[in-house]
């Protein structure tokens, strides 16, 4: 017996040492040399104030800024730490009653609009947490924004084209708009 516990000992302790040290500090490294702003979670804004991750949505609720998809987590909205679906069906009253509040916001906050709302202002994503909207939902919001940055709606409509993403690789996804750069971009014009 006292053959086989020392071997398992040693190479219990081995193992912990490879797996849970070296491992570990050799990712981390090779993560901060090869992509540090990605390893260190995509931040914007500056190194003293980070405002926020390009990937994890905010909440903008004020009408000089884009709003972004709605998002599932919860008690706190876009709470990385709770990242999941709100797993109601199409039919299911509680999804239904949140989507048409969300329109009739939507409405009230520029009234002006006769168009159908696109469905990523109204509806999470997977995650909850998705940063980007289409191109089609930010075009959507640009009279609201223009109005209340007393801008002209197609120096707004410039910034959206600017900030609006292709596919990935031209093939990957959808074409998309990350909401926090565009707002960032918005109040950079303003300074």
């Amino acid at each position: 017996m006292q053959t086989t516990i020392k071997p398992a000992l040693i190479l219990l302790l081995c193992l912990t040492a490879l797996t849970g040290v070296v491992y570990p500090l050799l990712v981390t490294l090779s993560a901060q040399l090869l992509f540090p702003t990605q390893a260190n979670g995509s931040l914007l804004g500056s190194d003293e104030k980070p405002l926020g991750s390009e990937l994890i949505g905010q909440a903008f609720s004020r009408p000089e800024y884009f709003w972004g998809r709605p998002s599932a987590t919860s008690p706190i909205p876009y709470n990385g730490g709770a990242s999941s679906g709100s797993n109601q069906g199409p039919i299911n009253p509680a999804l239904i009653d949140a989507v048409q509040a969300r329109i009739k916001a939507l409405r009230d906050a520029d009234p002006s609009h006769s168009e159908a709302v696109p469905a990523d202002l109204v509806t999470a994503s997977a995650s909850g947490l998705d940063p980007h909207i289409s191109p089609a939902a930010a075009v959507y919001q640009i009279n609201r924004v223009a109005i209340a940055r007393h801008l002209s709606p197609d120096s707004v409509r410039e910034l959206v084209d600017r900030y609006t993403q292709t596919r990935q690789w031209g093939v990957l996804g959808e074409p998309r708009v990350n909401v926090l750069k565009l707002n960032l971009a918005l109040d950079q014009r303003l300074k």
